[in-house]
């Protein structure tokens, strides 16, 4: 645990500069990147909460909310840190999380460096994690700052962690124990860390000491981490819970436990081989399940026999080179949450599930290829050749990986020169060219998700709203009840398709869609609204009155609902309950309050 014996500590310094240089130089270029159209929405610029900044309401918001499909509140609260220093700039959101990787690589350096004391061996790991492109999507992504910030409380509760070991102490357990709660209200990822603290305890801490394992070492320190375990275990409950009631949850059905365990087999395997040849990177990889592709049952069988082969090896090897046992352990461990098992979302794997696992192959490369040179003369010179340019190697990938994410359009174009069978990314495309007003593009991409996936509801959503924004409103029904067919309790295709025949004049078909939506979603204030509309478009205005009040009650400053409450009351002839609405309404639209004024009337 003390530096390495042959080295300076001046040139910690010199490893820090060098390190932030290079984390610099690949990716300051994203504070001249937009916000993209995937998640970025839901996260910062289109959501009400963190576009207040850090008001009060907002503060509880981020403790109470499964928003997003996840319970994250030191994230939101980033993100609204974010809003109030820097507004909507979404060069400086960018910025935040560089910074955020900047300070994980230099404190993966130090930690490691004070834990093993092998100077050069932990540069390398925190370089490589520093510029390796697998890592791109989570620093050049402004939504996946729970991932930068998540692993910024995971180093540090390492830190922690080791400053107990060498001088234990309840203030420091706290410390620990802190520093881990908070990485877990960044992102659950961190519930495998109590098993990463175990694996350190053998190396490079080697507190299970020299002979046989004993017994009564390793209760001691597994009871030791119970609190710690106690927080995951609370983590792993919430986190399903989150991402069930937000819809992120796949079903056996669509996604079969077979299937899933044959992908997150392989999965590992790729991750490898993107890791050793970062090629072909892209935003989504669609999955077997829902392109029906399958995989080939050599794929999975080689990989296998690969995970076994070097797992066998790895525990073979685990009192001779215990730095491998930890690494590859390390990898497969913090990998699991995140590997498909319980599939949340529809893809096959990500770039960003690699961010803290990788840690632990690097570890097995640093420590394990200077032991593999052992005896050579030139061992120094020949591992700082290699090591340099596979770090400098990396650094250009990335940096290349990086333009990508500049904006939507250039990196859902890149997904889809780099994979097959993407309708995720095409049905996203299509998002893109309607918000830059080219519909019959828009069109031409959903159309093509839907080809490729026939059960996208989403797509058939997205075309349908297409066809609804031009006027084509028989192509809109159709694509709606496709929708509904498959979604049957889809609040917005019922509300939409209820706009659709609305615009039709075919305002009973417009009532049963409305209160489809209402039953589903009781308090939309808008959705009630129109219903309301639709009865008084019917000369029904007693009907109507009812939703317009209940929309009120909901959202009290809704203009339009006060203005057609105003006008149902008119026509019923109550004018004293209208002149009570055109006083509302003068209050919150006195623009709209004459308009209303002009039809009752001057007061008798």
């Amino acid at each position: 645990m003390s530096p390495t014996r042959g080295s300076s500590k001046a040139v910690v310094p010199l490893i820090v500069c060098a390190l932030s240089l290079m984390v610099l130089c690949v990716y300051w270029q994203v504070g001249g990147h937009s916000f993209i159209g995937l998640d970025d929405d839901q996260y910062v610029y289109e959501n009400p909460s963190v576009l207040k900044g850090l008001a009060p309401e907002s503060i509880s918001w981020a403790f109470t909310t499964f928003h997003s499909a996840n319970w994250h509140p030191l994230t939101w609260l980033s993100h609204m840190a974010d809003v109030e220093w820097f507004g909507l700039d979404a060069g400086w959101h960018h910025r935040v999380n560089v910074l955020l990787h900047l300070a994980n690589t230099v404190l993966l350096f130090l930690v490691l460096w004070r834990m093993t004391g092998g100077l050069w061996e932990s540069a390398f790991v925190a370089a490589l994690f520093g510029v390796h492109p697998l890592h791109v999507e989570s620093v050049a992504w402004v939504a996946e700052r729970k991932d930068v910030l998540s692993t910024l409380f995971w180093i540090l509760t390492m830190g922690a962690y080791l400053r107990y070991v060498e001088r234990p102490g309840v203030g420091r357990y706290l410390l620990v124990a802190v520093s881990f709660a908070l990485g877990l209200m960044c992102k659950p990822m961190l519930v495998t860390l109590p098993f990463v603290l175990l694996l350190l305890d053998w190396w490079p801490l080697r507190r299970f000491g020299e002979g046989p394992f004993s017994p009564r070492t390793v209760y001691a320190l597994i009871r030791e981490k119970i609190p710690l375990l106690v927080f995951s275990a609370a983590s792993s409950l919430v986190a399903p819970l989150a991402q069930s009631r937000g819809g992120a949850m796949i079903p056996l059905w669509v996604n079969p436990l077979g299937l899933r365990v044959s992908n997150a087999i392989v999965s590992y395997v790729k991750y490898l081989g993107k890791m050793v040849w970062p090629a072909s990177l892209a935003v989504f990889y669609p999955h077997p399940a829902i392109t029906r592709m399958g995989l080939p049952m050599w794929q999975v069988a080689g990989a296998v026999l690969l995970l076994g082969g070097v797992t066998s090896f790895a525990i073979w090897q685990w009192k001779r080179r215990p730095y491998l046992a930890v690494g590859w352990l390390w990898y497969l461990g913090t990998l699991l949450p995140v590997i498909g098992v319980v599939q949340v979302g529809s893809q096959a794997m990500a770039d960003r599930y690699t961010y803290v696992p990788l840690i632990g192959i690097f570890i097995v490369i640093a420590w394990g290829a200077p032991e593999a040179l052992r005896g050579w003369r030139l061992r120094r010179h020949v591992l700082g050749a290699i090591g340099g340019a596979v770090i400098i190697a990396s650094g250009i990938c990335a940096w290349n990986q990086t333009r990508h994410w500049r904006d939507s359009m250039a990196l859902f174009t890149h997904a889809l020169k780099v994979t097959e069978d993407n309708g995720f990314v095409w049905n996203n495309l299509g998002a893109v060219y309607s918000r830059l007003h080219q519909p019959q593009e828009a069109i031409s991409s959903y159309r093509e998700a839907i080809r490729i996936v026939p059960f996208y509801a989403d797509a058939w959503f997205n075309l349908g709203m297409t066809y609804d924004d031009l006027g084509q409103y028989q192509e809109a029904i159709s694509c709606y009840r496709e929708v509904l067919r498959l979604k049957p309790n889809s609040f917005q295709a019922w509300a939409n398709l209820g706009s659709v025949f609305d615009n039709l004049g075919q305002h009973l078909e417009a009532i049963d869609c409305y209160r489809e939506a209402v039953r589903i979603k009781p308090d939309e204030a808008r959705t009630l609204y129109n219903l309301g509309v639709a009865y008084y478009r019917l000369r029904q205005p007693q009907q109507a009155i009812p939703y317009y009040l209940e929309a009120l009650r909901i959202h009290p400053d809704f203009a339009n609902a006060w203005y057609a409450l105003g006008i149902a009351y008119s026509r019923l002839g109550e004018r004293e309950h209208a002149r009570e609405a055109h006083q509302r309404l003068l209050r919150i639209d006195p623009a709209m309050a004459g308009k209303l004024l002009s039809v009752l009337g001057p007061e008798k």
